[in-house]
């Protein structure tokens, strides 16, 4: 067995760290925080095989170029010269196409509907973390919209996925506790939702306790390589040994890899979320408001709403008008809805990995021997974290993968 390095303690990162430990390897992660308030923590929380279409759709560039005259609106690149996000946007556009939808969408199937049944043995085998089975809906307000969501419920069941399909008042009926004001809603059954700050304290505390080694508030500064192998991860709290080597450190990933020597599309897309505690009337079921791109979760008493994707660099600003934008959308829905708007200090916000045509990294790279990429998830990384670091850990156990992984290659680019 090997000694495994992991820079990156997400969702993606602990995963991996999980399913090597059991293999019996000798791991560390190295985390540039605390595993307590990352991009992984305050997501809406879905485990979703529904979301088996990648972000690159056709379409969503002209619909992205108007909304780009909004900074308020669900998805918004903000202008600037960057030779990054230039070569990003003119990939991303390029990969924007039907033909590409449908070449891609059944590997993407392939990992969620893989990863969701690996999350639900997991939360077995992890009981400390809010976990419920009911499904996801996709509400609508138009009669575009409907046609649009029936037509991907029936694509959804070609992939073996189960939906169900509800009128105004249906919907209503299965959420007795607020006024909802749609057109309709497609369950989508598989799917299921979790409280993703227990699920990350959970991994962590089982971690450390299976001999895991958490090197937290660690910043990586280089590497240093033999012949066509990395040999240690050198950061500010010194040299950590490695004969194996997994990126997995999220919207920080090119900055990573870089480091290495190697060049990797992909954008931070920021998000935003709010989670009110003690709502007395709260929402039976998850739901993703189609036109407003806002995703609703309750979580117990808790309820959680977040969206929007914001193109704007790692270092920018938080805007309170798109958390304001999310929660207008939230009572446009749902207009009985007993939640005030925060305080500026309780919007959180947190920073998506986007490659350019939805698909994450997950494989071996050629250059190093013994390097392993995983990351680039975007609003699917809680989706596909169990998954993804089982593949990992079959990569580095050089075990069969459970499907062609070919399309999730670092490489193709």
């Amino acid at each position: 067995m090997s000694q495994v390095t992991i820079v990156g303690g997400g969702i993606i990162g602990l995963c991996s760290a999980y399913y090597l430990q059991k293999a019996g390897h000798e791991v560390t992660v190295i985390e540039e925080g605390t595993i307590t308030d990352g991009t992984s923590f305050g997501n809406a929380g879905y485990v979703s095989p529904s979301h088996f279409t990648p972000l690159a759709t056709p379409g969503i560039v002209a619909q992205g170029l108007r909304w780009m005259m909004s900074s308020s609106s669900p998805f918004y690149i903000k202008p600037r010269l960057n030779l990054d996000l230039i070569r990003w946007g003119m990939t991303f556009w390029k990969k924007a196409t039907a033909e590409k939808v449908k070449q891609n969408a059944p590997h993407l199937n392939n990992l969620l509907q893989f990863s969701r049944k690996l999350t639900g043995e997991m939360r077995n085998e992890l009981p400390r973390f809010f976990m419920e089975e009911i499904g996801c809906f996709m509400m609508y307000k138009t009669e575009k919209t409907e046609q649009h969501e029936k037509h991907l419920g029936e694509e959804a069941e070609k992939f073996g996925l189960k939906t169900k399909f509800f009128d105004a008042a249906g919907v209503q009926t299965l959420e007795p506790n607020v006024e909802v004001s749609v057109r309709g809603g497609v369950l989508y059954t598989d799917d299921c939702h979790l409280h993703p700050g227990q699920w990350m304290r959970s991994l962590k505390e089982h971690l450390a306790k299976a001999g895991v080694k958490l090197q937290l508030e660690t910043s990586v500064a280089g590497f240093e390589k033999t012949n066509n192998k990395v040999t240690s991860v050198i950061t500010d709290k010194g040299k950590f040994p490695c004969e194996e080597l997994v990126l997995a450190n999220g919207s920080w990933l090119p900055l990573t890899a870089a480091k290495l020597g190697i060049d990797l599309l992909l954008q931070a897309g920021k998000g935003y979320s709010m989670t009110f505690e003690n709502v007395s009337k709260n929402l039976r079921y998850p739901a993703i408001l189609v036109e407003r791109r806002t995703a609703m979760t309750p979580l117990g008493n808790e309820l959680r709403m977040g969206g929007t994707m914001e193109i704007s660099g790692l270092n920018s600003p938080t805007l309170v008008k798109r958390a304001a934008a999310i929660y207008a959308a939230a009572k446009a829905y749902y207009p009985t809805l007993q939640a005030e708007f925060p305080s500026a200090n309780k919007i959180w916000r947190g920073f998506r990995p986007v490659t350019p045509d939805g698909l994450p990294y997950i494989g071996r790279h050629s250059k190093y021997g013994n390097l392993t990429i995983a990351g680039g998830h975007a609003m699917i990384g809680i989706s596909c974290g169990a998954g993804t670091g089982k593949i990992v850990q079959q990569l580095i156990s050089k075990q069969p993968a459970e499907f062609d992984l070919s399309a999730f290659s670092a490489e193709r680019f």
